[in-house]
């Protein structure tokens, strides 16, 4: 009897430690089964981490090289600017303001030199018909050839870019003499027609090589 009650108890013994085996083994497959998803998500996060920093990285460098770009374009069209001011600083604006005018609007682009004349307001548009009462409202300048197929020019200038143009014709009546048959009304409403109906036009700097060259056959006639 003692030795079955002893064997009975070893076997209960032996099952409770059994018990007490499997659950340990099942208690640290599951810890090691939750240090492993920790491990994982740690090792995702850090991918996903170094994925963004590279990203960031990339377009970095993109604005980066694309500022450089910018720059790099202001800098030329600063220096082509700069070329140009340094081109025309040893002449006057007015002298730069003739030539340009010429070079848009002049008659005969190919002319051997010009002259430039600075007419006060209140001058008879026509200084040799002293009958017809009709005067510039504005201080004007004029801008002729040395020869009449050359043209002339009248025109003031606004001060930002654009000028007024008159329709002076380079001679009165051709060169000669007024023709007796004209009315004198017919003859002061076309003059004041000239003086009302300006042309806005606006100057194109052009070619600082060419205004220099046409500066150098300026005269400003007193």
């Amino acid at each position: 009897m003692k030795k079955a009650a002893t064997l009975y108890y070893i076997t209960i013994i032996l099952l409770i430690i059994s018990v007490l085996l499997v659950g340990c083994s099942k208690e640290t497959d599951m810890e090691n089964a939750t240090n492993n998803q920790t491990e994982d998500h740690v090792t995702e996060e850090e991918n996903n981490s170094a994925a963004k920093d590279e990203e960031q990285n990339i377009d970095e460098e993109s604005n980066q090289t694309a500022d450089e770009q910018v720059s790099e374009s202001e800098q030329e069209d600063h220096s082509t600017e700069q070329k140009s001011v340094n081109k025309l600083s040893e002449y006057s604006t007015q002298e730069i303001e003739y030539a340009r005018v010429w070079l848009n609007f002049g008659a005969n682009q190919d002319v051997e030199s010009l002259y430039v004349v600075h007419i006060p307001a209140g001058t008879l548009l026509n200084p040799e018909e002293t009958d017809i009462n009709v005067k510039y409202p504005e201080d004007v300048i004029q801008i002729r050839g040395s020869r009449h197929v050359d043209g002339v020019i009248t025109y003031s200038g606004n001060g930002d870019g654009t000028i007024n143009i008159y329709n002076i014709p380079a001679r009165w009546y051709g060169g000669m003499t007024r023709p007796e048959d004209l009315a004198i009304d017919d003859l002061i409403a076309d003059r004041e027609d000239l003086i009302n109906n300006t042309k806005l036009a606006y100057i194109e700097p052009g070619d600082d090589d060419a205004v220099i060259e046409l500066i150098k056959n300026i005269a400003v006639v007193e």
